[in-house]
């Protein structure tokens, strides 16, 4: 296992600095020295670090939702407040429903299978928007209108909806009696419990903090500590109810911010450190999960599905984006940045099958296919509109 760790570190940076030099997300290399070293082609990693992987993924996932946190301010969440609950829900629903529909038709499943693959594809990756939403607003770019705090805000809340649905669905194909009146509150409660669990724990260790001495290394461990505790918490009680725990991970990096400016900004520095480790666990491990043969067997019909999914999920970026300030350009970077799907997918995507859903092959070969079409071109199309749609704010200034 250590050995595969090191092959990993090593040939990820190096995959990092290739794509960067050739102006391409360094995430995309990472990814793709994943497939290529995962189980499934080369076979270079030890079963031990596959076993964990999803241990290690979730780590990673929680130091990048910390990092936007401690990076977004209740002053900018309050002017992209309104739009960004719209953007968390809309467009999702829009696309799973649209898969769900699609799917009677063209695999003809029946509309809960629709549904439970429709749900699945639905969700954004974080793992692949946040990263990149957290460098433009490092950069200046497109902080004049807060997009990047626009979508961080809106994505977070989009897997809530996503695995909520999903599970929805997977409960009605058991047979199970849920009261779908029910089932649609859980959302929202998921998403209050999940915030307001995030508070008090960022509130605690705030105190903790101002109390005692504890040096920033040290707090960083603390935070990433709880936090794990956190998402812990959400698997225990996941059979009687729902938490948001990915959002309450936000949420205390958000908390710490607001109560304490300083320290949270000393913080955001100790945890860019620890990202440049976990950025490629996450990337490379979330890439061992996918299997290009699996992926193959979805075919066309597997990409017209995830194309028309997407065309319903940009239609309902435009339903979400109407009324506000951005004009086309913008409105068009937020419609790409909506559409890499990658962490959900490869955590949920053998679900169905594994549970005897009569079509989960199709399903998981589907999913691992969105991940293979939509993860690398969603990559590259935020870095590249990014730079062309969006104003960098010092040059903006300037005029």
């Amino acid at each position: 296992m250590a050995t595969s760790l090191g092959i990993i570190i090593i040939l990820g940076l190096l995959a990092n600095k290739l794509f960067t030099r050739f102006k391409l997300p360094g995430l995309l290399g990472m990814l793709i020295l994943g497939i290529v070293t995962g189980p499934y082609v080369l076979d270079w990693m030890h079963s031990d670090l596959l076993n964990v992987s999803e241990d290690l993924r979730q780590i990673a996932l929680i130091v990048i939702l910390l990092r936007a946190g401690l990076g977004i301010s209740k002053k900018d969440l309050n002017k992209v407040g309104s739009t960004a609950i719209k953007l968390s829900c809309i467009p999702g629903l829009i696309e799973g429903f649209t898969i769900a529909f699609i799917s009677t038709k063209i695999l003809g499943f029946s509309f809960i299978e629709g549904g439970i693959l429709g749900f699945i594809i639905a969700a954004v990756s974080p793992a692949v928007v946040v990263p990149q939403m957290l460098e433009f607003k490092e950069n200046k770019i497109g902080t004049n209108k807060n997009i990047p705090t626009l979508i961080l805000a809106g994505t977070s809340i989009d897997d809530v909806f996503a695995i909520t649905v999903f599970s929805t669905f997977l409960g009605l194909y058991g047979g199970n009696k849920l009261n779908i009146g029910i089932e649609i509150f859980k959302v929202p409660l998921s998403i209050v419990l999940g915030i307001l669990a995030g508070f008090i724990i960022g509130l605690i260790l705030i105190k903790v903090f101002n109390k005692y001495y504890i040096e920033d290394t040290k707090k960083v461990l603390i935070i990433l500590g709880f936090s794990i505790l956190l998402m812990a918490l959400e698997d225990v009680l996941k059979t009687r109810i729902e938490i948001a725990a990915l959002l309450g991970v936000m949420s205390v990096g958000f908390i710490i911010l607001e109560k304490s400016p300083k320290v949270a900004k000393r913080l955001s520095l100790e945890f860019n450190k620890i990202w440049i480790f976990a950025e490629i666990l996450l990337f490379v491990l979330v890439g061992s999960q996918v299997n290009i043969n699996v992926a193959l067997n979805a075919g066309i019909q597997g990409i017209i599905i995830i194309l028309v999914g997407l065309l319903g999920r940009s239609i309902g970026v435009v339903i979400s984006t109407i009324g506000t300030n951005l004009n086309y350009k913008e409105r068009l970077f937020c419609l790409i940045a909506y559409t890499p799907k990658a962490t959900v997918q490869a955590a949920i995507g053998a679900v169905p099958l594994s549970i005897g859903v009569e079509s989960g092959d199709i399903i998981l070969a589907i999913a691992v296919l969105s991940i293979l079409v939509t993860a690398p071109l969603g990559a590259i199309g935020i870095k590249i509109a990014g730079e062309r749609f969006l104003v960098k704010e010092n040059l903006w200034n300037l005029h």
